[in-house]
């Protein structure tokens, strides 16, 4: 009988703890404590444990239940259903109203509907159906993102008529800007490759409080894809392989994760090889000659070659090719409860790279450089991120990130007709510590603290030399001589140290609105130190700068309703002088940048307001967000003059030009809109598309900007039945008359419009501008299994020629890419 007891007993217990379902955060597995369980009449409402635990046994076994959390997508799904997946239940933070939940601007987790600022987030799913080449190319599909290339192996992001040291590029919370981070055109967005991402973020405008200089026209943030645990022990791998057409691109990506309860591993190694790349033929446009590459060098790989080489299809665009590989690993590990290590590391190189714009460049007729192409590309990061969840009431949650960069670049150049080849190497070690914590004032959390601090330390090294090319038999045996070269940077070294402290306060006013406000103070410190004065002559060689500033943002959100809000914005940004600024040197189109010791902070003073309305149950949404940025003490690139007037002289690299350096002007304004919609039409049709219009130009010189893109803009429309998808896209341009062209600093390469007058007295005279373009595109993808799945593009369908405005390498022609996906 007692036995018969106990078998009772614990028959009973059994079944009872069957029925506790167990809440796990998708993307890691951890548990999801205080989430709301309930069902369609609210009649039981129960909210997970410590553990993540909850008894849903009162729920009747054809019940809907309905799980909610602050933080994650609402789920419904059939008691039943939750049986026969053992009681686990995954949250996913991908919300099919559109409120998403971002991490960038706060460093925490956030619902939009509480943000002020613009906002702009791509999701894995989205990355997969892009199916971009390099990251740059995924940065060009997001609202209000314009993207320059100088050659097919870069990638320079413009937000808001800022780009390269005024866009602020983050992977994982570690800021990748570093000291020689130059203005202009930068190319380091392709070192994260996109097959590693799990999401990107994007924040418009000034967003200097939480990241302190250099974000004065956005914050592009990059999530790397992380391990999550499992309950039980499993290994899941993936193979990802892509074939393109327009540069016979072969993309692969391996990845293999390892699930534990106590710890997780992710492993990911991506390889690509880019062929040279076609542009297309159909020159709507009406330049027949534009962008044609009719002679090119040959002197690639080690090959030499005395004269250019005639090229058998000038719509291919020679010496664009170049290979990349990508690795990440990355460790996962619960300390505690509330407590979380995550260690990242990364490593990124390429094989050299060619300059295209400056191997197509002439001088009298002729190509001017047989050889002009960046060595390997190399990132190296290693970080570690303690993640707290104490709870407590003087911290709720926090982030510490320590973390080490290695950055090595080269730039190797040689002209035709001459054998010295002059090499340029920067290495750059950076050395960071972010600390960022938040705290709820209130139970409810409605108001809510941030807090945070950074330090950044860079350390730049830069050297120059020659070598003279011994030529035998028309192929290189060695060299034969040195000879000195100008560096980039400060030949005695440099430095730069960053430290910083900011405070955010939100409050939730009411149930209609909410304010944000912050403060940052950051202070910069700079040396550098020059040896060589052969070239280069200054006054003072060693030199120290440094600069603080106090800014700060109020944003305030108001919804009258659950489909309007209304988002408002004043801010102030900056940013420091780097090296870069203060000490390069380098040559383009007969210019010299030389050293301006005297650079200081230019300022960012930003007004925007954001207007959304929510459609179907906020399944639909419409936008727009108009800004005016002013800038004060703003750095533009101009001439430097001797004492009698005169445009000084430098001589580089065996030729003398024009000197220009960096230098501060007065004030200046950047203005524009955004007009945005997204969302479903139906169950099975999705649309999306947005406008881009940007407008800048100088109050003390009266001339445009540079980085001004024309108005820009996609519309897409996606279907999806069972498991096939189909979506079509259009993409377009607006011409940029030569007029609206920022001349003085040639960053808006004005050189490389299509010549519209060949016997024009005046140089902007015969240049005809930025030509206006479309092009159509199809996708396809079809989901096998689970465990297979399909994705075509076929893009620029009617093969159009066009060039971004400002790049030097023609985009893509008629492009068909098929890639494959397998989950093991």
């Amino acid at each position: 009988m007692k036995n018969l007891f106990f078998t009772i007993i614990f028959f009973i217990s059994g079944f009872t703890l069957a029925q506790k379902v167990k809440v796990l955060d998708q993307q890691t597995g951890k548990i999801v404590k205080n989430t709301s369980i309930f069902n369609d009449k609210e009649t039981i409402n129960i909210t997970t444990d410590v553990n993540g635990f909850a008894d849903i046994s009162e729920f009747k076994n054809n019940e809907i239940v309905v799980f909610t959390h602050l933080s994650y997508a609402v789920l419904r799904i059939k008691k039943s259903i939750i049986k026969s997946k053992n009681y686990i239940i995954y949250l996913t933070k991908e919300s099919e109203q559109l409120d998403e939940v971002v991490i960038s601007l706060f460093k925490k987790e956030e619902k939009t509907a509480r943000i002020a600022e613009q906002i702009a987030v791509l999701n894995a799913r989205d990355i997969q159906k892009v199916s971009p080449q390099t990251s740059a190319d995924l940065l060009a599909t997001i609202p209000g993102i314009k993207v320059q290339k100088s050659q097919f192996g870069g990638g320079s992001p413009v937000i808001r008529g800022m780009e390269s040291n005024r866009v602020l590029l983050v992977v994982d919370g570690v800021r990748m800007n570093n000291a020689i981070y130059r203005k202009g055109h930068l190319q380091s967005s392709i070192t994260v490759t996109p097959n590693m991402l799990d999401k990107t973020e994007v924040v418009f405008g000034p967003s200097s409080v939480v990241y302190g200089s250099d974000a004065l026209g956005g914050v592009i943030h990059y999530y790397t894809k992380t391990p999550k645990l499992s309950q039980e022990n499993e290994v899941e791998s993936q193979l990802f392989s892509r074939f393109s057409t327009v540069n016979q691109e072969v993309t692969t990506n391996v990845s293999a994760e390892i699930r534990k309860e106590n710890w997780a591993s992710l492993t990911s190694v991506s390889y690509s090889d880019f062929g040279d790349l076609k542009a297309g033929k159909n020159r709507s446009h009406g330049f027949k000659d534009w962008g044609r590459v009719f002679f090119f060098s040959e002197n690639i790989n080690g090959n030499y070659n005395e004269n250019p080489t005639k090229n058998s299809n000038s719509n291919i665009q020679r010496n664009t090719g170049y290979k990349q590989t990508d690795i990440l690993q990355k460790f996962f590990i619960p300390l505690s409860k509330n407590t979380d290590l995550k260690v990242n590391l990364q490593y990124s190189t390429s094989s050299d790279i060619p300059r295209f714009d400056r191997l197509t460049e002439l001088k009298n007729g002729e190509l001017k450089f047989a050889e002009w192409f960046y060595g390997p590309q190399k990132r190296f990061l290693a970080s570690t991120q303690l993640i707290l969840n104490p709870s407590k009431r003087w911290l709720e949650s926090g982030v510490i990130t320590a973390a080490y960069q290695n950055l090595k670049e080269s730039r190797i150049q040689r002209k035709f007709g001459s054998l010295n080849r002059f090499y340029r190497e920067e290495a750059v070690d950076v050395f960071s510590l972010n600390g960022d914590f938040s705290i709820a004032l209130t139970a409810d959390k409605r108001r809510t603290l941030s807090y945070g601090f950074e330090f950044a330390y860079n350390d730049v090294n830069s050297n120059a030399y020659g070598k003279e090319l011994n030529i035998v038999n028309g192929e290189i045996d060695g060299f034969s001589n040195d000879f000195k070269v100008q560096s980039r940077y400060p030949d005695g070294g440099s430095n730069y140290l960053s430290s910083a402290a900011y405070i955010d306060y939100r409050q939730d006013i009411n149930s209609k609105s909410t304010l944000n406000s912050g403060i940052r103070f950051t202070n910069t410190n700079l040396n550098a130190t020059w040896i060589d004065q052969t070239f280069i002559h200054l006054a003072e060689t060693n030199i120290q700068a440094n600069n603080s500033a106090v800014t700060a943002t109020l944003g305030y959100v108001y919804k009258p309703n659950k489909n309007w809000q209304i988002n408002s914005v004043i801010s102030s940004g900056f940013r420091s002088p780097n090296i870069d600024d203060i000490g390069r040197v380098r040559e383009k189109a007969g210019t010299v940048t030389v050293p301006n010791v005297s650079v200081t902070p230019e300022f960012a003073y930003n007004a925007e307001i954001g207007v959304q309305k929510y459609f179907n149950d906020k399944k639909f949404r419409v936008g727009v967000n108009i800004y005016y940025t002013l800038l004060d003490n703003y750095i533009q690139r101009d001439f430097v003059y001797n004492t009698n007037g005169s445009i000084k002289q430098v001589e580089f690299d065996g030729e003398f030009g024009n000197a220009v350096s960096n230098q501060n002007k007065d004030n200046a304004y950047i203005t524009g809109f955004t007009a945005n919609y997204l969302g479903k039409i139906s169950n099975s049709w999705r649309t999306s598309g947005f406008i881009t219009y940007t407008k800048g130009k100088t109050y003390d010189t009266n001339e445009p900007m540079s980085s001004i893109p024309p108005l820009f803009g996609q519309f897409e429309l996606n279907h999806k039945v069972d498991r096939f998808e189909f979506g079509a896209a259009i993409r377009f341009n607006a011409k940029k008359n030569i007029k609206d062209f920022n001349i003085t600093e040639g960053i808006d390469n004005h050189d490389l419009t299509p010549i519209v007058n060949e016997n024009a007295t005046e140089d902007l005279l015969k240049y005809g501008g930025s030509p206006s373009w479309i092009t159509a595109g199809l996708n396809f993808r079809f989901v096998v299994n689970n465990n297979f799945s399909v994705l075509a593009r076929l893009d620029n369908l009617l093969d159009q020629h066009y060039i971004e405005f400002a790049s030097g390498v023609a985009s893509p022609g008629r492009n068909l890419s098929v890639s494959f996906m397998a989950n093991f």
